[in-house]
């Protein structure tokens, strides 16, 4: 039997995919409220492409406190919620979040869930191309949507897992355990932090079905009819090779779920507070680019290489690499102002 899912992904001109249109939903049940309650609502949740305003930030625009802005908040998502056709207008919202719980072992954390349903939506609406200047308003203008509709709507059926020691906020089915996936992602973290090195996602993937809680649980982390959403995951918004990703979507969305596990601008996952998954320094940034590299470099390039790779918002000031470079002792000079990781002489 085909699955819905993957039915509607592979038939861009589906009816189901089109009414997984976020904005459409929540213009349709907008039309209930009164303008000042629209107004606040996307405000509040960043409904226009914005970031989510404050309480105090909205209240001072409609000459309101704080807790009034808040009662409006509430006492509108009620009216949405009391609506006769709220069902019918996210019935294939909620048989989508419910079939990608399902594929994906039954919990997904909130950031990679309301990425896929971004990405499916831009399909939709053919503005899924990043060189279009509107992209990224488009991107995060859907994803807000998609936040809304789930966070505050579909909370008969889903259970938000807030951020705890083990999971980064995530959703589950509501009365659906998930001890199994908290066993192996204790056993996950653990193994990492032993071994103390960094993992390409083939690695970590070859690492968990090797652990003894796989084993233990290896019949509820496989999924026998299992859809093709391969097209979804060729979105840059997936750094991973798409086929990878869908072959292995329980475990990957696992790994995107456990909390202090994160990948570095490399595809390398590790500790979140490591210096080669989250380099802090000048220095921790030199000796990524020179070990992915491979070889020696001039320290300009170097500096060039550390802004083109945006590890955040601070620019590289090619002096300083130089400096780093001298003084460290982990880097040794090869050619006029060429330097090489020391290590590489071992």
């Amino acid at each position: 039997m085909e699955n819905l899912l993957e039915k509607m992904i592979q038939d861009e001109k589906s009816e189901e995919l089109a009414r997984l249109d976020a904005i459409n939903i929540v213009d349709q049940l907008f039309a209930e409220l009164l303008d000042r309650e629209k107004d606040i609502l996307s405000r509040r949740f960043g409904l226009k492409g914005d970031k989510g305003e404050t309480l105090e930030k909205i209240g001072k625009l409609h000459k309101l406190t704080r807790e009034r802005v808040r009662q409006i908040e509430a006492a509108s998502i009620k009216k949405i919620k009391k609506l006769e056709n709220l069902e019918s207008y996210i019935a294939t919202l909620k048989s989508t979040v419910q079939n990608l719980l399902s594929e994906h072992g039954g919990l997904i954390r909130r950031d990679y869930l309301l990425d896929i349903l971004t990405v499916m939506a831009l399909e939709i609406n053919n503005e899924a191309n990043v060189a279009d200047p509107n992209y990224e308003k488009n991107r995060q203008t859907y994803r807000n949507h998609f936040n809304f509709l789930i966070s505050k709507l579909m909370g008969d059926d889903l259970e938000l897992v807030e951020e705890g020691d083990q999971f980064n906020p995530s959703f589950k089915m509501k009365n659906e355990p998930v001890d199994h996936l908290k066993e192996l992602a204790d056993d996950l973290l653990k193994k990492v932090e032993t071994l103390k090195k960094t993992f390409t996602t083939e690695e970590l993937l070859d690492l968990l079905k090797k652990l003894d809680a796989y084993n233990k649980h290896a019949v509820k982390l496989t999924f026998k009819d299992s859809a093709d959403i391969t097209p979804i995951f060729k979105s840059q918004l997936f750094p991973d090779k798409a086929e990878l990703i869908n072959n292995n979507k329980i475990l990957y969305s696992l790994m995107q779920a456990v909390k202090n596990l994160e990948q570095n601008k490399y595809g390398e996952w590790g500790l979140a507070d490591w210096e080669e998954v989250k380099p802090k320094t000048v220095n921790d940034k030199i000796y990524l680019i020179l070990k992915h590299e491979g070889k020696p470099l001039h320290f300009t390039d170097i500096a060039k290489k550390i802004n083109e790779m945006k590890f955040d918002k601070k620019v590289a000031n090619a002096a300083t690499v130089h400096n780093e470079l001298i003084l460290d002792d982990r880097y040794i000079l090869v050619g006029r102002g060429t330097y090489g990781l020391k290590e590489w002489d071992k």
